[in-house]
């Protein structure tokens, strides 16, 4: 049906939790498809998420950078979706974000391409959710909310979050007005965590409310965090329930936006439109089917997906392809790389603290250093050399015992990095 693009902003509203949920609560005709991408430049979540890390981190946005460059962009973004449906109907789709946020300059010029390829399945019955995350929506990456037939932006209605999403709403519909789609497809996603109420908050900033989710922080972490929501209370549960009414409201502002650029176009019932000047959300026209939820380890698994026998794509014949992503139980993170190991500490030679020294001199101490870097002992009382005296043998610098030498900050059984110890443990080592 068309583009949805949910973005974010500073203070972390809950774009991606918001976005998962809409996945969850898209109302979906027979044959048609939802498919879920997120595009966040910050990096995805739901790998690690909502899906617990029972999915290898190895697949995702990240590759579609390379197939774009070798014209396998249409092709490799098959392979790359996860099919979140429990029964593996292939629904709800995944597309997974990147793993780091360096990645994202590799995909500066393959977001454009992105996008044409995801209008273009439309034909074939797929809505497309764009999770923009929070800076998704600006820079290289803002063509994916220039294109979008709706933006949605998740706010939250205290006052520290109007006021950092005030800005935002205004540079986005300026952006919007003059590259994008038009002003009208702009609309809001509000967390009910403060004061304000959804009409209080569309007169401030002159914008229809595509839904008021409520503040409920134990649903929302099923979505951000995992767990069990193939439970029947998590499916009744108020969030999904306002998902649902906020899935509706923003198919019917999509109908609209069409009517007005196509004015052939079939015209919005007359209930709808009503619903959508007082800004309360619409009931659906239709019964809300039961919606599957995401995998938790008491599902079933995901399976990588694969195109429906006998589809057509609209855009690039994909190849056939087998089962490449690995789906099976694994550790949580175990498709993330793994860290070097620490190297091991080099043996250091820590110098002992020294006890204060008395000046040096024959006035008022007992040796001086000579011009070879050696020292000559004095008499306190004369002054004299010694080496000056008959009979008087010089002795050696280490055997005078005031000057303390580095000792080598290893014990016997430690084992140097390369190799055995170049020296014995037990011999003083000399400072030079």
């Amino acid at each position: 049906m068309a583009v949805i693009a949910v973005a974010g902003g500073p203070g972390a509203p809950g774009a991606t939790t918001a976005a998962l949920a809409l996945l969850l609560a898209w109302p979906l005709e027979s044959g048609r498809r939802v498919l879920l991408v997120e595009a966040d430049p910050d990096g995805g979540a739901v790998l690690a998420g909502a899906l617990e890390g029972r999915v290898d981190a190895v697949y995702g946005l990240r590759n579609l950078a390379v197939a774009d460059r070798r014209g396998l962009l249409a092709e490799t973004i098959w392979e790359q979706l996860i099919d979140l449906s429990p029964e593996g109907t292939a629904e709800r789709l995944l597309l997974p974000g990147l793993t780091d946020p360096t990645q994202a300059p590799g995909l500066a010029y393959t977001w454009e391409p992105l996008v044409d390829l995801l209008h273009g399945l439309e034909p074939q019955g797929y809505d497309v959710i764009v999770d923009l995350g929070r800076s998704g929506a600006t820079g290289v990456s803002a063509v994916l909310a220039r294109r979008a037939d709706v933006v949605a932006v998740t706010v939250r209605t205290t006052l520290r979050g109007l006021s950092s999403a005030r800005p935002r709403l205004a540079a986005l519909a300026e952006d919007l007005a003059t590259a994008g789609t038009g002003v009208d497809a702009l609309g809001l996603l509000l967390v009910a965590e403060g004061p304000y109420s959804g009409p209080e908050v569309a007169r401030e900033f002159g914008l229809p409310v595509l839904g008021l989710l409520p503040h409920a922080t134990r649903t929302a972490r099923v979505l951000s965090d995992g767990g069990d929501i193939t439970d029947r209370r998590f499916i009744r549960s108020e969030l999904m329930r306002t998902a649902r009414s906020a899935a509706d409201e923003v198919q019917l502002l999509v109908r609209r936006r069409r009517q007005r650029l196509a004015p052939t176009a079939a015209p919005v019932p007359a209930q709808l439109t009503a619903a959508a000047r007082t800004g309360t959300a619409a009931q659906p026209p239709t019964a809300v089917h039961a919606q599957p939820p995401v995998p938790t380890p008491q599902a079933a698994a995901p399976t990588a997906y694969r195109p429906v026998e006998g589809e057509q794509p609209s855009y690039t014949p994909p190849q056939p392809v087998g089962p490449v992503i690995t789906t099976g139980p694994v550790a949580p993170l175990a498709g993330l790389a793994p860290q070097p190991a620490a190297p091991a500490p080099f043996p250091g030679h820590v110098q002992q603290p020294q006890s204060p020294q008395a000046p040096y001199g024959p006035q008022a101490g007992y040796v001086a250093y000579d011009q070879q870097g050696g020292f000559t002992p004095y008499d306190q009382q004369s002054g004299a050399a010694y080496d000056q005296q008959p009979g008087y043998v010089r002795p050696e610098p280490e055997d005078d015992g005031r000057y303390p030498l580095q000792q080598p900050a290893v014990t016997p059984d430690q084992t140097h990095p390369n190799g055995p110890q170049p020296y014995n443990p037990g011999e003083v080592l000399r400072a030079r």
